[in-house]
């Protein structure tokens, strides 16, 4: 019995020895596996962490290669792309026409621009410095003689006989376009007269600055190419600001949106970032680089002068002083002058997409910006010459940097500055447009009471401006009108200059003549907010600069206004009522 006991102690001993050894090898398992698993994930860990690393060298230690291979890489895609589209346009040449302003000819003025460019910059540039230098002396000499005094008076002296015998032929059976011309010499005379140095006038300037304008509006108006790619880029223009309505639309309902109400139909944010994108990318700079030059080379302007008068073309008016802020106090008071006076005289690309929406055609628009660019620095030389000596340069003078870190960083920048832009216009209309009635309500008041209650602001500025709309070209009988739409564009602003212009050209109480010579007119930032926006804007970057800008900012005023109406006086004697009727066909 005693046996039996103890075996089975035995029996039970052994039994739960050998249920503890299995419990402990089934634990010894998940532990063993997750430690081969641990070891398996370091292992991958540090060989990813090894490549990581040679990745990160060989990007480190060779990054010329890698930029080389890039460009190899987005070029073989380019050039496969455009041998597919070429096989394409030749299979479909029968069906598809070669239009230069859409499809295939368009691609082909791109790629031929950007490769253009670049076989300048890599390889003409580089076989130009590495030519003998009695070749590169001999160019050197032909430039010299170009530059000299009497090659430049022959030269000049052909141009204007060139078109003295264009405008005869041409108003020979149009003497209404000789007034326009009529207001040329008048504006040039005004300036003369009311110039702060008159002796220090540097006439080859001015006589260059016309007929820059001049030669800007005989293409864009007259020859029936370069009318057909302004009405082409005008058409992009307008497609390209359209894009912002999807984006309004998503946020304010399509019916607001398509029924024109301005602050629901008018999405500055889109433009300004593209803007915003382009400055990010230094192409901005690159187009205002290049610009500027040419103002620089051809009116003897200064570089800062040259600079800015090509920035207003894309900025508005706070934002086109940001590129010259570091040589703000290093200007002339000359210089000063002529910057006011280039802001006043030109409207930016940022407020295109306003004046087009309230019905204003965008290829007056760009055509009456680009003729105002040279001219804006020709009335300011004319009405503040020169009589100092600048000191910047093309080697000294650098654009500002972008403060934005990446691309998006740059979109998103442009869309948040485009709310004041946006708030500020839609207030200025309101309380413009407001102050306008209640002129009118007053006026209209005071007549009332001497038996002449049809006297409103709009008709008394209208009386005051009738001799210059005249002047301008415009037909007698459209005067009053014109002249209405000019003396809202002075005494109070554009924005709402444009407004009625929409309004008169629905009513089709306007010919396409006075139309197009109305928009030129008050196609410009000249009216008396904008004093207020330049002193501060101004005052604020350059404080040590206050006094000259107080001084000078009423003549610019005049002289931005000034350019506005040579503008339209030069489009009065180029604008013939049938070449707006049809467009040439690229």
């Amino acid at each position: 019995m005693q046996t039996k006991k103890m075996s089975r102690r035995r029996f039970e001993t052994a039994s739960s020895q050998e249920t503890d050894k299995m419990s402990r090898n089934a634990g010894e398992i998940p532990l063993q596996r997750y430690t081969n698993d641990k070891k398996a994930d370091d292992t991958d860990a540090g060989s990813q962490k090894k490549i990581n690393t040679k990745i990160e060298k060989l990007i480190v230690n060779n990054p010329k290669t890698l930029y080389y291979c890039c460009l190899f890489i987005i070029n073989f895609i380019a050039v496969i792309y455009f041998i597919f589209a070429t096989i394409y346009w030749r299979s479909k040449k029968a069906e598809k026409e070669f239009n230069w302003c859409n499809g295939y000819g368009l691609l082909l003025l791109l790629y031929c621009f950007v490769y253009g460019r670049l076989a300048y910059n890599y390889v003409l540039k580089k076989v130009y410095h590495s030519t003998p230098e009695r070749f590169r002396s001999y160019w050197s000499k032909l430039n010299s003689l170009t530059k000299r005094r009497n090659a430049e008076v022959i030269l000049l002296s052909c141009i204007i006989i060139a078109i003295s015998v264009f405008l005869i032929i041409d108003t020979w059976n149009s003497k209404q376009k000789l007034v326009g011309l009529g207001g040329v010499f008048f504006i040039i005379l005004f300036g003369w007269v009311f110039s702060k140095h008159r002796k220090e006038v540097v006439w080859r300037a001015i006589i260059w600055g016309l007929i820059i304008q001049f030669l800007f509006g005989l293409i864009s108006i007259r020859w029936s190419i370069g009318r057909s790619i302004f009405q082409c880029l005008s058409e992009k223009v307008k497609i390209f600001l359209d894009f912002s309505k999807s984006g309004a639309s998503s946020v304010y309902s399509e019916r607001l949106v398509e029924e024109g109400t301005f602050a629901f139909s008018v999405s500055g944010q889109f433009t300004i970032s593209t803007v915003s994108i382009l400055y990010h990318l230094g192409i901005i700079q690159y187009i205002i680089k290049t610009i500027g030059w040419a103002l620089y080379a051809i009116l003897s302007t200064t570089v800062c002068e040259s600079f800015h008068a090509a920035t207003t073309l894309f900025l508005g008016m706070p934002e086109s002083f940001l590129v010259i802020e570091p040589y703000l106090n290093e200007l002339t008071t000359s210089e000063i002058h002529t910057i006011m006076c280039s802001c006043f005289a030109t409207t930016s690309g940022t407020v295109m997409a306003a004046y087009i929406s309230f019905g204003a055609e965008p290829i007056h628009l760009l055509t009456a910006t680009l003729m105002s660019a040279p001219a804006g620095l020709t009335i300011a030389k004319l009405i503040y010459p020169e009589k100092q000596k600048s000191s910047t340069t093309f080697k000294n003078i650098k654009f500002k940097e972008s403060e934005n870190f990446s691309l998006l960083d740059a979109i998103a920048h442009g869309a948040t500055s485009a709310i004041p832009l946006v708030l500020g216009i839609t207030a200025n209309l309101i309380v413009f447009v407001s102050a306008v009635v209640f002129l009118n309500s007053i006026i209209s008041w005071f007549g009332y009471l001497v038996g002449y209650p049809e006297i409103t602001f709009e008709l008394i500025v209208s009386k005051l401006f009738i001799p210059v709309s005249f002047l301008m070209g415009v037909p007698w009988d459209q005067c009053e009108s014109v002249a209405s739409l000019v003396g809202l564009k002075t005494m109070v602003n554009e924005f709402v200059a444009y407004q009625k212009l929409g309004i008169l050209k629905r009513d089709g109480l306007l010919t396409k003549r006075a139309e197009a010579i109305a928009t030129y007119a008050i196609c410009g930032f000249s009216n008396p907010a904008s004093i207020g926006i330049m002193m501060g804007s101004l005052s604020s970057m350059a404080p040590s600069r206050k006094t000259d800008i107080v001084n000078t900012v009423l003549r610019a005023f005049v002289g931005g206004c000034a350019v506005c109406f040579l503008t339209a006086s030069i489009a009065g004697i180029l604008i013939d009522e049938e070449s707006f009727e049809s467009h040439g066909s690229l």
